[in-house]
């Protein structure tokens, strides 16, 4: 049982809130505290796709052979035109790939060996107002990094947040730690938070993590102007909208824009050195990698290089992301935007006889269905694809709740989902969750339903309905 109920000395006197529902996944291939040296990656893609709410044919203002830098407008918005997006990297544009009906799935980019960039003209923070300060993010390419809940959308302009929210620690399957991540670039994520600061009429909020046995990062633990939170439990605790549902709720026709750590340092690196830095450290993780590491890139990095020098076994499954909320990549696609990890796992393709009665290995589960479960539950597991078991009919159990530290009823609210009862939806708390939050209820699902998929249905049918 997860004791969660002890306050760490380093907490003091900030607010700390206990969460005794969830379940942590503990499986091999954590991220040692160092770097890969030797992975060179070659190209990187900006998917519009990774920015919800963005129509999917932008207008493209670069054709290949083009030479940019970083920083570089590549496309806007058709509808919203002051919705610009910028290149991560500086080199020549060697595609722009298509999608369904014609959308821009990707636009690539060959990197320069050393990234030059477009230098802007940054305000003064101490004086810029608020209108300068999101004009200016509109056009340097930063506000898209802005994500808005409900929905997870990029947000209007008009739009004033109501509050914004920083998680500072991932308690995802083998997530990158962020106390590391932010190490030497403290004074970014300062400025940053102050950047945000001046972009809501409520506050700014950090989620720090309580779960360890030292202090979170003195950037976190010693921000300033912000309200501080701390979160000890299993995950989800670490993610934001857990979060958000423990400190300033959203309700009614509340609007709170999220952000992660890495996207605040990239909006601090902006005013001190006047450049769109689009740096990101990704934790290569899983049993499948031979040396699980850091990896210091740019957003949108190509998976074939990412992982090519660093992987076992040619049948395995790549996931941008965790094993929980990623998406699997192919060679020759590129990492989303918003992950700060890459999970590499064995492709679960065998039949596995009596499975449901016998346990052939290890395996993470939140059942005690096996001896094995009672016994080294704590030791780290391998892990494959395998769903054990087939979608069924999906039934009332009771038993999502204990993974889900929130006061929402995830059975009634995917059924109505599925019945398209838009007044039950939003009754039910749809507004409140992100398919994250999900993730834990569709692992431990008897039925295997799909309740991330479910849920960004439901998100589409309250968009449709205004």
């Amino acid at each position: 049982m997860f004791n969660a109920n002890k306050k760490p000395n380093f907490v003091a006197n900030n607010k700390i809130i206990f969460l005794n529902r969830g379940f942590d996944i503990n499986i091999k291939g954590k991220a040692a505290k160092t770097y890969f040296d030797d992975i060179e990656i070659k190209n990187y893609a900006v998917q519009p796709g990774n920015f919800r709410g963005v129509v999917p044919i932008p207008k493209v203002v670069v054709e290949i052979g083009d030479k940019v830098k970083a920083g570089d407008l590549l496309f806007y918005d058709k509808k919203k035109t002051e919705l610009k997006f910028v290149a991560p990297v500086s080199g020549e544009v060697i595609a722009i790939r298509r999608g369904e009906r014609r959308s821009i799935k990707q636009i690539v980019i060959a990197a320069d060996k050393d990234i030059t960039y477009r230098k802007f003209e940054t305000p003064d923070l101490d004086t810029v107002d608020r209108d300068s300060l999101v004009d200016f993010l509109l056009e340097s390419g930063l506000w898209p990094l802005i994500r808005q809940r409900p929905y997870d959308y990029v947000p209007d302009k008009d739009i004033i947040p109501k509050n914004i929210f920083i998680s500072t620690f991932d308690t995802a399957p083998l997530a990158a730690d962020m106390d590391f991540v932010v190490k030497g670039r403290e004074k970014e994520f300062r400025t940053g938070l102050k950047v945000l600061k001046k972009l809501t009429s409520g506050k700014v909020y950090l989620g720090l993590n309580a779960n360890k046995a030292k202090a979170p990062s003195d950037a976190f633990a010693k921000a300033e102007g912000v309200e501080k939170t701390y979160f000890k439990g299993p995950h989800p605790s670490g993610n934001v909208g857990v979060q958000i549902h423990h400190t300033a709720p959203i309700r009614g026709e509340d609007k709170v824009w999220v952000l992660g750590v890495q996207e605040v340092i990239t909006f601090g690196s902006m005013f001190l050195n006047n450049i769109y830095d689009a740096q990101r450290i990704i934790a290569i993780t899983g049993d499948e990698v031979i040396d699980a590491k850091y990896l210091k890139t740019y957003i949108g990095a190509d998976v074939s290089d990412t992982v090519k020098v660093c992987i076992k076994n040619v049948k395995c499954r790549v996931i941008s992301g965790n094993v929980l909320s990623g998406e699997t990549k192919m060679f020759g696609e590129y990492l989303n935007a918003f992950d700060n990890q890459v999970s590499i796992i064995k492709e679960g393709d065998d039949y596995v006889p009596f499975g449901w009665l016998i346990s052939q290995k290890k395996t993470p589960t939140f059942w005690k269905a096996f001896i094995d479960q009672w016994f080294g539950v704590n030791k780290e597991m391998d892990v494959d694809t395998n769903t054990n078991g087939q979608k069924r009919a999906f039934v009332a159990t009771g038993i999502y709740e204990k993974v889900l530290p929130m006061d929402i009823y995830p059975v009634h609210l995917m059924k109505s989902i599925l019945a398209g009862d838009i007044e039950q939806m939003e009754g039910l708390g749809i507004n409140e969750l992100a398919e994250e939050d999900l993730a834990l209820c569709e692992f431990i699902c008897p039925s295997k339903q799909e309740f991330q998929a479910i849920l960004r249905d439901g998100h589409r049918m309250m968009i449709e309905q205004g």
